[in-house]
C-alpha cells in the first residue's frame, strides 16, 4: 500500500506527539517528529515534508515564526496549528502568519486524520486533472501546475487560498456563504467558526488588490459571505 503522504509533527509533548504519531501511523502516513521549532525547520529543509502538524508553544522559536517561514521558504507545505482551547486569538494570528487550518486541543484523532487528507487533496489537486488555464484579466490561473499570476507575476498562495481563489474565479458573480466556502474548500463539516474565511480572505487581498483596504476583485456580501466580482 502507498504511504498517504510525509507529515512532521513539531510538538514539544512528548505524550501528545506519539499519540498523534500512532493515529497517522494507523492511517498509513510516513510520520517525523521534532520537538523544537528549529528542529522542524531544519527536517524540513532536508527532507520531502507534505505537511506540517505544528503546535504554538514551543521552546525556542514559537510556532508562529516557525510558520511564518515554512510559508515564506515553502509555500505549497500544508501547515495544520495545534492551539489551546482558550486562546482563540491564538487561532487568528496562526492563520495570518500562512496556515491553513487549526485543531484546538484537546482534539479527535480521527478529526485530525480527516483533516490533513483534505489538506492534501488541496495541496496536490486532482489526480489526473487535465491542464486547465483560467484567465480573468488581469489574473491567470494553472490549475494543472497549480500557478497563479497578475499581470504576469506570479503570486505565491498557500493550498487554501488557491483553493478558495479557484473557487471564486471559476464562479464569478456568485455569492458564497462563509459556510458554502467551509464546505467547498475545506471539503467537511468544520466544527470551528467562520473566522478562518474572514483570515484567508483578508490574505488574499493583501496578496491580489491594488488597494487590499478597498477590494475590487474579492467583494464582500454584507450579512452573507464574499463574491468574485462579475466582468462587466
Amino acid at each position: 500500500m502507498d504511504l498517504a503522504g510525509n507529515i512532521l509533527i513539531v510538538e514539544d509533548e512528548e505524550s501528545i506527539r506519539k499519540f498523534v504519531r500512532i493515529n497517522l501511523e494507523r492511517a498509513n502516513f510516513l510520520v517525523r517528529e521534532a520537538e523544537t521549532g528549529e528542529e522542524g525547520l531544519r527536517i524540513v529543509q532536508e527532507e520531502e515534508i507534505d505537511l506540517v502538524v505544528l503546535d504554538i508553544m514551543l521552546p525556542g522559536i514559537d510556532g508562529f515564526e516557525v510558520c511564518k517561514k515554512l510559508r515564506e521558504q515553502f509555500p505549497r507545505i500544508g501547515i495544520i496549528m495545534l492551539t489551546a482551547k482558550s486562546q482563540d486569538i491564538d487561532r487568528i494570528i496562526g492563520l495570518e502568519h500562512g496556515a491553513d487550518d487549526y485543531m484546538v486541543k484537546p482534539f479527535n484523532p480521527r478529526e485530525l486524520v480527516l483533516r490533513i487528507e483534505s489538506l492534501l487533496r488541496r495541496i496536490k489537486g486532482s489526480i489526473g486533472e487535465a491542464p486547465n488555464m483560467i484567465i480573468y484579466d488581469p489574473f491567470t490561473m494553472d490549475t494543472y501546475s497549480r500557478k497563479f499570476f497578475k499581470s504576469q507575476s506570479k503570486i505565491d498562495l498557500t493550498p487554501t487560498e488557491f483553493s478558495i481563489i479557484k473557487l471564486f474565479i471559476g464562479n464569478p458573480g456568485r455569492a458564497f456563504t462563509r459556510d458554502e466556502i467551509l464546505n467547498l474548500v475545506w471539503g467537511y463539516d468544520f466544527m470551528g467558526d467562520s473566522k478562518i474565511v474572514d483570515v484567508n480572505i483578508r490574505r488574499l487581498r493583501s496578496k491580489i488588490e491594488d488597494e487590499p483596504s478597498k477590494p475590487y476583485y474579492i467583494e464582500t456580501v454584507w450579512g452573507l459571505g464574499y463574491r468574485w466580482r462579475d466582468k462587466e
